[in-house]
């Protein structure tokens, strides 16, 4: 049997751990998604975000950054009727507009990748945690990147948001060192 990080007990955080948690995400659509994803989970476990992650692709146009950024008050209210999503009004609005930030910042960088892969020069921070205990809520860099990502109008990404956002899209490696996903 394959030791896994201890939060990686059943499905579907088994599979989510196994093949994408951790690992480098350099999709400008994927970094939306997740963006969107630990927005939504805020206050909630990553369990019910996981559960409910292919309705927010349907809800959210497969998060096409375009469209999304595009939804009206009409779209708002629809979501907030769509039980296939957390129906949380702050939530929802706060998608829509960190789509349009978003986009403001893939003018300005070329890419939303280029842009938070900058915090840390573009290559993964390998930790080395034995235990879940060990893990940060959040770092100086999750709060740098935290403060300039409010700075330039988002909602949604505190400290602690940005940080599952790092470990989300590989930014960060913090499997334990127990895992056998550690080493690779």
């Amino acid at each position: 049997m394959k030791k896994r990080c201890q939060w990686a007990k059943d499905e579907p955080n088994i599979t989510y751990h196994d093949e994408e948690w951790g690992r480098p995400q350099h999709d400008d659509q994927k970094l939306f998604e997740f963006l969107v994803l630990e927005g939504a989970q805020a206050g909630l476990s990553w369990t019910t975000i996981l559960k409910r992650r292919n309705g927010y692709g349907v809800a959210f146009s497969d998060f096409d950054i375009e469209k999304v950024s595009k939804y009206t008050q009409k779209h708002v209210e629809k979501l907030l009727k769509d039980e296939s999503i957390i129906r949380n009004k702050l939530k929802v609005n706060s998608a829509i507009n960190n789509a349009k930030q978003f986009l403001k910042i893939q003018e300005e960088f070329g890419s939303f990748d280029k842009y938070l892969w900058g915090f840390v020069n573009y290559r993964p921070i390998k930790n080395k945690f034995k235990k879940l205990s060990e893990i940060p809520a959040s770092t100086e860099i999750s709060e740098k990147l935290s403060k300039d990502l409010k700075k330039r109008g988002f909602n949604f990404v505190g400290p602690t948001i940005c940080y599952a956002l790092m470990q989300a899209i590989g930014m960060v490696n913090d499997h334990t060192s127990e895992c056998f996903l550690y080493k690779k």
